[in-house]
């Protein structure tokens, strides 16, 4: 599953972001980010995903 939100995340920022995030708001953002311009939505994805750290979305 971690291969899958890497490949996401670097193709389509948005949907890494909700793979591990969930669709709060980190998602909005990045989906704001990256319809503005592509490299600010794929840098803010990378630091949500895998530099800030954080729980993944239960989807319960």
């Amino acid at each position: 599953m971690e291969l899958i939100a890497l490949i996401a995340t670097i193709l389509l920022p948005p949907l890494g972001v909700a793979i591990k995030k969930g669709l709060g708001t980190d998602f909005l953002i990045n989906l704001v980010l990256t319809l503005l311009f592509f490299i600010p939505g794929l840098i803010h994805a990378i630091y949500v995903n895998y530099i800030a750290g954080g729980t993944r979305a239960s989807l319960a």
